[in-house]
């Protein structure tokens, strides 16, 4: 049987909340810069996130590198409700899931355009951006609001842990 390698592409906080036992973490957005060690990765590489929907995008980007990978359909969130564990790092800070990162981001945006909107009618347009972008996102299956969160400093690995991680997949 071939070896699996299995690549969590969710953010470091996320992926200290519980992954895949032996999964390595690179985010989506580093995944580009991944390419190269991927390549080299013998035997089956699969690639999971929370819901399947990240993990879907970093499969075809590798594909468009011309690496093989399979993404796990319906993610962690589907291995757990399956009934199979996850790893949890001792002494890890858990961070919150990039959903519950976007919820409490959108609810927040749109109070707070509600609320200044009694001084002043213009700042409802945050509402109704916040909105028209909550619609963006369920037809296009993206989240532009989750991109932008990924790029906060509690979502980033540090450079350190990402060369780390890419090490030890040279060595397998």
């Amino acid at each position: 049987m071939a070896a699996l390698t299995v690549v969590d592409v969710r953010t470091p906080g996320e992926y200290a909340s519980g992954h895949l036992p032996g999964a390595h973490n690179i985010p989506l957005d580093r995944i580009g810069h991944a390419v190269p060690t991927l390549r080299e990765v013998r035997g089956e590489l699969l690639v999971v996130c929370a819901s399947g929907q990240r993990s879907e995008s970093a499969r075809q980007v590798l594909a468009g590198h011309g690496v093989h990978a399979l993404s796990l359909t319906g993610g962690t969130q589907g291995w757990v409700r399956a009934g199979h564990e996850v790893h949890r790092p001792a002494g890890t800070r858990t961070g919150w899931a990039m959903e519950r990162q976007v919820r409490l981001t959108a609810g927040t945006l749109v109070l707070a355009g509600l609320g200044l909107g009694l001084l002043h009618p213009a700042w409802q347009l945050i509402s109704a951006g916040v909105a028209g972008g909550l619609v963006y996102s369920a037809l296009t299956d993206t989240c532009g609001m989750a991109a932008l969160l990924s790029k906060l400093p509690y979502n980033r690995p540090r450079g350190p842990e990402l060369e780390a991680t890419l090490a030890a997949l040279t060595q397998r």
